[in-house]
């Protein structure tokens, strides 16, 4: 159901979260702790910005995505970005993640369109899988502090988020924030950076 969703989105070639440009909170927390470049995975890379981004900054990334149209359009963004990266079709929830482990993963809005908390848990010890020990996860989430929007993210608390994420990581930033794209008025987010324990 949720494959059908995001596939009917991309094909009608208007998803919202799509803005052409690499989220801003990615730089500055890669730069803020000091992450080096290594095998990354980009989990709901969509049209490939924060893949692109990730690779031209020296990282081996692998792009990952429910919908065929994003990989298929992340594909061709990638080729004329002039860079190398790997992608692959699937659900993160049932599907083995070719290229494993990373040192580091990237989910921008992917854990907060999971519904269910068991399959949110789920998707928490599915990342804790595909890392190398003490790898990080950066995890952008809607921020249940903002009220809901017309058109906007899910939107979690910080207590789900603790909750989903122990005993498998250490949670090293957890701040309010906004994501970091080229909107007027961009949704609030929660950060998260984590350590696989």
């Amino acid at each position: 159901m949720e494959h059908e969703r995001f596939e009917q989105i991309y094909k009608e070639g208007n998803p919202p979260w799509e803005h052409g440009t690499p989220d801003l909170n990615l730089e500055r927390m890669l730069a803020r702790f000091g992450i080096e470049p290594c095998r990354a995975l980009d989990l709901g890379c969509g049209m490939g910005n924060n893949t692109i981004w990730l690779a031209r900054a020296g990282f081996r990334v692998h792009g990952f995505d429910l919908s065929e149209t994003a990989v298929e359009n992340a594909m061709v963004r990638v080729a004329a970005a002039g860079v190398s990266c790997d992608f692959q079709v699937g659900d993160f929830l049932t599907d083995q993640v070719d290229g494993a482990p990373f040192g580091l993963v990237f989910d921008r809005g992917c854990l907060h369109c999971v519904p269910e908390p068991v399959d949110r848990v789920r998707f928490a010890d599915n990342v804790a899988e595909v890392l190398d020990e003490g790898g990080f996860w950066l995890s952008l989430m809607g921020n249940a502090d903002e009220p809901e929007r017309e058109v906007g993210p899910p939107r979690m608390t910080a207590r789900q988020i603790a909750e989903i994420v122990e005993p498998r990581f250490e949670i090293l930033v957890l701040e309010a924030g906004l994501f970091g794209g080229h909107q007027d008025d961009p949704p609030r987010a929660w950060i998260c950076l984590l350590k696989k324990r």
